[in-house]
């Protein structure tokens, strides 16, 4: 069983919902990332997901764009972020590790090395935001050979055929973003997000996670109920950018995720638990 796996069904079992933090890997600095991570670990963090920089990230909003350039300006590349999580494999074997970016670096190195490398560091899982369900299926072997799991992104916009296609092969966990448009969006509408990520949730072979818009405790367990957790980027990154050291960097992460982890487990019993079809 996988480290997601396990995580997920603890989770499970305890009534409790995921919440996943997503950092840029090397910013606001490369020596912040593996302090950052693990305080976010100590926060109440189940999984990490850590961005790869890429050039043009085209699915991101302007606060994950700037902590990408930023990160590319001080030499934050492909084999550095693999090393960072190595260097987090030191202290934590449990928590999972999703890396998020782009196609494009793993097509230059080839999904087969790319996979090898990825799960030597003690990566678990890898979400590319512009790779098609129609055309994953080499890249999805390439990585399963490896244990990697093949995370997707289903969104409101997202057609019933694909979004049935999506559910059906669903690895890891299934990322729901919450509204249309990029990372740091605003405008959420909680009911229709809960009913539409519910109704997806009935249907993934997979837990469903909410990301996009969640800046706080309060829309993080109001997205929650009807789904596995939530996922957090733009204003965790926001938070970080300008911390002067590691250190201060950390306290920075630590504190803007515990109130988070508070409100979700401040969910009723009823709001915790949401149903699956079968």
């Amino acid at each position: 069983m996988s480290r997601l796996q396990r995580k997920f069904e603890a989770l499970a079992n305890s009534g409790r919902k995921a919440l996943v933090p997503f950092i840029t890997a090397g910013d606001p600095s490369l020596e912040a990332t593996v302090p950052v991570m693990h305080a976010l670990v100590e926060a109440g963090a189940d999984a990490i997901e850590l961005g790869v920089p890429f050039s043009d990230p085209m699915a991101d909003g302007p606060v994950i764009q700037r902590s990408s350039e930023r990160a590319i300006a001080r030499g934050a590349g492909l084999r550095w972020v693999l090393a960072q999580v190595q260097a987090f494999r030191e202290r934590d074997a449990d928590t999972p590790v999703v890396l998020m970016g782009y196609l494009n670096p793993v097509e230059i190195l080839g999904a087969g090395a790319f996979a090898a490398a990825a799960a030597e560091a003690g990566v678990d899982g890898v979400l590319l935001v512009d790779l098609p369900p129609e055309e994953a299926g080499p890249t999805r072997a390439a990585f399963n050979a490896r244990g990697l799991a093949l995370v997707s992104l289903a969104s409101p916009t997202t057609a019933p055929a694909r979004l049935e296609r999506l559910a059906r092969e669903a690895q890891g966990y299934l990322y729901y973003v919450s509204l249309a448009g990029v990372t740091g969006a605003g405008h959420l509408d909680p009911a229709q997000v809960r009913q539409r990520a519910g109704e997806l949730a009935r249907q993934a072979a997979a837990p469903v996670l909410v990301g996009f818009g969640i800046r706080d405790g309060e829309t993080a367990a109001a997205l929650a109920e009807a789904a596995d957790g939530v996922v957090v980027g733009s204003a965790l990154v926001q938070a970080l950018d300008g911390a002067g050291s590691a250190d201060e960097a950390a306290r920075r992460a630590a504190a803007f995720l515990a109130p988070l982890r508070a409100a979700l487990d401040r969910l009723a019993p009823a709001q915790r638990a949401r149903p699956r079809s079968g």
